[in-house]
């Protein structure tokens, strides 16, 4: 990986929307890199990659529109690592930009709401009609069935929002800074219980893009380049109504597998940045990825870990929760992930990060997708 950029405001609304933004990122992610648009021969975007591609005057050796939903940059990111070890493309784009903010300030939201798969949606037929909200209500079935099954409680919940926070007050480009408590979590607004308001992610405005290259032609541009080491997907169900266990995610399936692809263990992670839609997300993952036993996630979280000074520094920008959340945050788990290993974290940076996982969770706990990302090519 050898470009990266990405667009947040504090106020949480941009000026620019739609191609405006897109453009300006790849300006931004092509400087980063040392590139010109000349020099990009693939081209992925969640609406359609064949438009923006002939959009930017890019005729495309390889285009990618897969829809997972908020996973969908760690899958392209799996798709074009692969397309670029097979000979297929050389340089890949990766571009993504969402306003809510400033589209509901202009008077035209899209009608549709939140992004879902293309095509017929049995969400419609068989869930919505039932009266759960969504996406919250679905995420606080998965937190009420972890709370029942493991005994996990809203404290525990409410410190990984703590933590988080704790990080962005680092970032000042983060939406949040202000500091957080324990109490002040649960003192907020309940939301779908268990869920209260801080436990779920902002709506801001975003947009992002990142570049990914072969590792010859990497080590000739500008910044030190990131290297893939290992990337899986796991996509267990589309409706809620359908997910096999309401505690255990694709994750299951995706972190081991980028894990041994990669060589490594969760030992080995010196930054994780898993997908904060919610609390009770990021749980599900840091046990789904092994970073805990299945259950354990709550006492897991409770002396801190995953803030500042912790022994596993989690979303350094401030996440989901804290940093931006335009939807789709998983462009922003790649990006903060690289800004990390080449060592521009600034007052959030940790120090000797050699290894970061990038964890994106798609629609509604559905699709999971693991990159592992390193300082060098093989450990």
């Amino acid at each position: 990986m050898v470009g990266v950029a990405d667009a947040v405001s504090p106020t949480g609304q941009l000026d620019l929307r739609g191609r405006a933004l897109e453009a300006q990122m790849v300006r931004e992610a092509l400087d980063d890199a040392g590139l010109t648009l000349a020099d990009i021969d693939g081209v992925c975007h969640h609406t359609s990659s064949m438009a923006f591609a002939e959009y930017l005057g890019i005729e495309a050796r390889f285009t990618d529109s897969t829809m997972t939903g908020g996973s969908v940059f760690e899958v392209y990111l799996e798709h074009a690592a692969s397309a670029i070890a097979a000979g297929v493309a050389e340089c890949i784009l990766v571009v993504f930009a969402q306003t809510p903010r400033a589209d509901r300030a202009a008077g035209d939201a899209p009608a549709g709401g939140r992004p879902g798969p293309p095509g017929p949606n049995p969400m419609f037929e068989w869930e919505a009609p039932y009266g759960l909200q969504m996406p919250k209500g679905g995420y606080a079935l998965a937190a009420n069935r972890h709370m029942h099954t493991f005994g996990t409680t809203s404290e525990q919940l409410a410190q990984i929002a703590v933590s988080t926070r704790q990080w962005a007050e680092l970032n000042p480009r983060a939406k949040v800074q202000t500091p957080l408590t324990i109490e002040e979590v649960l003192a907020s607004e309940m939301t779908a219980s268990p869920l209260h308001k801080l436990d779920c992610c902002l709506v801001t405005d975003g947009g992002g893009a990142f570049i990914v290259t072969s590792a010859e032609r990497a080590r000739t541009l500008r910044k030190p380049p990131v290297y893939v080491l290992g990337a899986a997907t796991g996509n267990t169900h589309l409706m809620i109504s359908q997910m096999p266990d309401l505690a255990t995610t694709g994750g299951a399936i995706s972190g081991p597998r980028a894990f041994e692809m990669a060589g490594i263990t969760p030992a080995d992670v010196d930054v994780f940045m898993g997908y904060d839609s919610f609390t009770i997300t990021l749980l599900l993952h840091l046990e789904d990825l092994g970073f805990c036993a299945k259950g354990e996630g709550g006492p897991f979280v409770e002396d801190g870990k995953l803030g500042p000074g912790g022994s596993l520094p989690t979303n350094t920008n401030g996440g989901g929760l804290s940093y931006t959340h335009p939807g789709m945050y998983g462009m922003f788990l790649v990006v903060e992930a690289v800004r990390q290993l080449r060592g521009e974290g600034g007052p959030r940076q940790v120090d000797g990060a050699e290894i970061a996982v990038a964890h994106g969770s798609g629609m509604v706990l559905s699709c999971m997708s693991t990159a592992v990302l390193g300082t060098e090519a093989t450990l």
